[in-house]
């Protein structure tokens, strides 16, 4: 979520250099972005980033143990964010692990409530396992930064939907992004063009940059090529409209994400609701109250149980 929120990576299609800094509009939350000899790690790089989280959340979800480091099959990577699996895929992919552990932040934004002040990279380290006989990676290591994997800890993600991958402009990507973020699931948002360039993070000037984003709205109306939102022009306003497919969810606080329970309420919770799948009614407690706008509970184990009691009161077995 945070780096929805703000201009992590680069739109350039082509190697950029530049130190970028951003503040948000209250002046107190930055973020310096520094590049390696390669560049800044793009937007389309984020693709990886974007895997690996949803590797991460599955495991979660199915109660697995996780850690900051992913092990996955290349492939894998290239089909599920639409890229090529010839030469190039495998040669663009080596190239983003590059920039990505190249590209360093300095930041005082926090995730999972833990502020980090001092120099990281978004990647720590990036390992080929196993390559096939032509060279080519097969199977992959990434070790994430404690910043990124703070906010997964903390469940600080939102789903994106699947055709994300399919937009092939970087400032597409970041304006859809910037919609699920701060759009969500109400019925319409709107922002000025002045501050949605500088959350996009585009360098051109304010007449190209309302150009751009024109030619995106032309093509909305006329395809609706963007998922999620349709996005239209009112003067110097971007106005986003909910198009209903967003998929339901309740962002959670982080006191609430951060509640750690004891692995013997899971078992106890079995016993209280038998068939149900534990970790959907965990996800559903912190939703609920999130929702009621509840603070985290001195008792987080009897509180959760207390929770599937009442889960399996009133809708019984699955």
């Amino acid at each position: 979520m945070a780096s929805m929120a703000h201009p992590v990576f680069s739109l350039s299609t082509r190697p950029d250099h530049r130190t970028r800094r951003y503040e948000d509009e209250s002046g107190k939350a930055y973020l310096e972005i520094r590049p390696s000899a390669e560049g800044l790690a793009t937007i389309h790089d984020r693709d990886v980033l974007i895997y690996c989280i949803s590797q991460i959340m599955s495991a979660l979800n199915k109660g697995h143990k996780v850690s900051r480091t992913v092990r996955l099959k290349a492939h894998d990577l290239l089909k599920a964010t639409n890229r090529v699996t010839d030469g190039r895929g495998y040669d663009g992919l080596k190239a983003a692990l590059v920039r990505l552990q190249g590209t360093q932040i300095e930041t005082n934004i926090a995730t999972g409530g833990t502020e980090q002040l001092d120099l990281f990279s978004i990647i720590d380290r990036a390992r080929i396992i196993r390559e096939t006989r032509d060279g080519r990676m097969q199977e992959i290591e990434i070790e994430l930064s404690d910043w990124v994997f703070n906010a997964i800890s903390a469940h600080e993600v939102l789903t994106l939907h699947r055709n994300y991958f399919r937009l092939r402009k970087p400032l597409e990507r970041r304006i859809y992004e910037i919609a699920r973020k701060h759009c969500g699931r109400q019925k319409e948002w709107r922002i000025s063009l002045a501050a949605l360039q500088r959350k996009s993070g585009s360098s051109s000037t304010s007449r190209e940059f309302k150009r751009l984003v024109g030619a995106i709205v032309e093509q909305d109306e006329s395809y609706g090529h963007m998922p999620d939102y349709a996005v239209r022009l009112d003067g110097d306003y971007v106005v986003f409209i909910n198009r209903g497919t967003v998929a339901s969810e309740t962002e959670v606080p982080a006191e609430l994400a951060g509640i750690r329970l004891d692995p013997e309420s899971y078992d106890a919770a079995r016993s209280l609701a038998p068939g149900w799948d534990v970790h959907h009614l965990e996800q559903a407690w912190r939703s609920w109250m999130a929702e009621g706008g509840l603070d985290a509970p001195r008792d987080p184990d009897r509180a959760f149980l207390g929770f599937c009691r009442k889960w399996m009161e009133k809708r019984g077995r699955p």
